[in-house]
């Protein structure tokens, strides 16, 4: 069924006409939601929203509790009010690192705010810890733009250009304006979609959102606002909660803890420590800086407003309760003996039974299952899910989840995921660094060049178009709505590939072939694979005091991914199946210090590593960074290469077969006949790209 007939059901808990009574009382500050367990919380909010539009701020502990939070509000309400605002860094403030779809996120946030129009926006306190431009600041970027109105293209560029926006031949991310004829395509920092604004002479005749992967539009609207990145803007910062209403309500988990996250955040930035082991640009640590807020001001801001409480404690004492009657799902790890007689019990009881899920096929399964054991279960399936399920006894209801039934993993998503992950943008891109002659792939006519974007006739119009070049002059145009299908050619260096020819097909079954060796190597690494699962290799034990201390020598801060590839591999080695691990990363980004560490592991076990390497100089290279590391510990490290003597090559290869070298880099020198290690446990090779 619809998510529809949920929402009229839960329209009648009685809590929601008891909170919209109490906060019309303007003398209660403080409200405390008690017993509103799992996703009960969000439920209810998003239904309390719905019923009393109005602006809210929904503050959660952290990221993955406010994407779930936002999550289940988007299944419950849809997308159209609720905003995510996130932090505009992807890690913490002191790293740096901008996140260009959490800018539009932000921007989004406080356009619609400055709008004053009813939006709930859901956030946690990293997000809250960082300031951002002022009110005056916004109105002076921003411009707005309706179905309707008088003004000339060229001011409109020329603002677009003054905003910092630039000007290109297809728009693909934000910050982006094309002008072609009468039409104008503009990517906000404020809106998901980019907008393609149609002129009629110096009238704007339709605004339409578009597609960037197909530059198709998808539907039209009467009015946008046009911002630019306003996250690098100069001037003083205010506090987000300075854009809210002054009637607003603040709905939080867990104040205590929140304002704990935003001191954290400007300590962690702004503590000398910090700006002591800052290797980044000073100027820019200094902006980020003057834009962070501390916990005791957050505080003050929040207790300017009403507040909805829902965590496990409220902070003080609340001036009203509303004790909700609800319990979590039950674990049931697939045991549908379980589950079966749960939901009988529970139907027995005159339960209303829901099983929430984004795919008519699990909940179809889930009957089906009930139907082959003979289960009398009758639930209805609801098309949205939740992140977590739970029951509610006041409306004696069930509200499950297929996810925890049947035991998988639930991930949220956010609207920012689409543009983050860059796929259609990197093609796009790339066509704009095409040069005329650069080898290209089109996946229906194979290998040509490109010729650059050329216009032609199209009815009373032009189209542009992408030109590509092959055997014997044959053209191609592609137009622009199939960018999917072409991409650069990549090859071996220096060698020139083969220019398809046009009608022979000869492509069609190169691709054929191709295809076939596909499916030859990919049922060899399936049979590989599934022998190497029922092989036992060596457990390795858990990590030594001497491990710890290598680790912890080391003089730079592990990054996230640093971190998450090390404890990978320690958890491969300490489990008795064959370890196969590929750790990928740009060069700089410590591939190299998590084989050392693996290596210094198997050593310590007293096994032996092989470093394979693709070339001299990199053998050497490994070699002095490995025994640099491991000069301290009881390791021997040594490298073969043909760089080494014949006297020297001798006697490596002795000490190795009698196991008194415990590390030994090299290049395919060390798999000939000759090498024999006395106990080998790990192999590490450095695939150059």
């Amino acid at each position: 069924m619809d998510i529809t007939e949920l929402q009229q059901r839960y329209a009648e808990h009685p809590h929601l006409k008891g909170l919209a009574a109490l906060l019309s009382n303007r003398a209660v500050k403080t409200v405390f939601l008690e017993g509103a367990h799992a996703s009960c919380a969000s439920f209810f909010a998003a239904a309390y929203v719905r019923q009393t539009p109005g602006v809210r701020l929904f503050v959660l502990n952290d990221q993955e509790e406010a994407g779930y939070f936002y999550h289940d509000m988007v299944q419950v309400n849809g997308e159209a009010d609720i905003l995510f605002f996130p932090s505009s860094y992807r890690r913490a403030v002191k790293y740096g690192q901008k996140d260009a779809a959490n800018e539009i996120l932000r921007t989004e946030a406080l356009n619609r705010l400055q709008r004053q129009v009813p939006v709930s926006v859901v956030t946690y306190p990293e997000a809250l810890a960082e300031t951002v431009v002022s009110a005056r600041q916004l109105a002076e970027h921003t411009l707005s733009l309706e179905v309707g109105c008088q003004v000339d293209t060229s001011f409109v560029t020329d603002v677009l250009t003054e905003y910092g926006f630039h000007q290109v031949d297809y728009v693909y991310e934000p910050g982006q304006f094309a002008l072609r004829g009468s039409i104008l395509d503009v990517y906000s920092f404020a809106s998901e979609y980019p907008y393609r604004v149609d002129f009629f002479g110096d009238e704007v005749d339709s605004i339409r959102t578009f597609e960037v992967d197909s530059q198709l539009s998808k539907e039209k609207v009467q009015a946008i606002c046009i911002v630019p990145e306003l996250g690098a803007a100069e001037g003083e910062g205010v506090s987000f909660l300075d854009f809210l209403p002054a009637d607003a309500v603040v709905w939080v988990k867990d104040l205590v803890w929140a304002r704990e996250r935003v001191q954290a955040v400007y300590d962690d930035t702004v503590s000398p420590q910090a700006l002591a082991a800052y290797e980044g640009d000073p100027e820019e640590l200094r902006r980020a800086c003057a834009r962070l807020a501390d916990g005791a001001d957050f505080q003050r801001r929040v207790l300017s407003f009403r507040r909805v409480e829902f965590g496990s404690r409220p902070t003080g004492t609340p001036d009203a309760r509303l004790v909700f009657q609800t319990s979590v799902q039950p674990i049931f790890h697939k045991n549908f003996n379980l589950v079966a007689s749960t939901l009988a019990e529970w139907q027995q009881r005159g339960y209303a039974l829901y099983i929430c899920s984004d795919s008519v096929k699990q909940t179809d399964r889930l009957r089906d299952i009930f139907e082959e054991r003979g289960d009398a279960v009758r639930f209805v399936p609801v098309n949205k899910t939740l992140h977590e399920g739970f029951m509610d006894h006041t409306l004696k209801c069930c509200l499950f989840t297929d996810h925890q039934i049947f035991d998988r993993f639930h991930k949220y998503s956010l609207r920012s995921d689409k543009a983050r992950s860059g796929k259609v943008a990197l093609s796009l891109k790339e066509l704009n660094q095409f040069e005329p002659g650069d080898y290209v792939v089109h996946i229906d006519h194979g290998i040509g060049r490109f010729a650059g974007l050329v216009r032609i006739p199209n009815g009373d119009t032009t189209q542009e178009v992408i030109k590509l070049i092959y055997q014997n002059d044959d053209v191609v145009f592609v137009s622009i709505h199939s960018l999917h299908k072409i991409s650069k050619y990549k090859g071996k260096e220096g060698e020139p590939p083969r220019i398809s020819k046009l009608g022979t097909g000869a492509w069609e079954k190169l691709k054929d072939r191709t295809k076939t060796k596909i499916k030859d190597i990919a049922r060899d690494l399936i049979k590989l694979y599934s022998q190497r699962k029922q092989e036992k290799g060596f457990r390795y034990s858990p990590d030594s005091f001497l491990q710890h201390e290598l680790e912890a020598s080391f003089l730079y801060e592990d990054t996230p991914d640093q971190l998450k590839a090390t404890q990978d591999v320690k958890a491969d080695m300490e489990s008795d199946r064959p370890m196969d691990r590929l750790v990928c990363g740009d060069v700089g980004f410590g591939k190299t210090e998590v084989a050392v560490r693996a290596a210094f592991k198997a050593v310590a076990d007293n096994k032996q590593v092989a470093v394979l390497v693709p070339t001299t100089v990199l053998a050497y290279q490994h070699f002095q960074t490995f025994r640099k590391r491991l000069e301290d510990m009881p390791c021997r490290v040594e490298y073969l290469s043909r760089a080494r003597t014949a006297k020297d090559t001798s006697r490596i290869l002795k000490e190795l077969a009698d196991g008194q070298v415990n590390v030994l880099i090299g290049t395919h020198k060390i798999i000939g006949k000759s090498v024999r290690f006395k106990d080998l446990g790990l192999l590490i090779i450095d695939e150059e790209q």
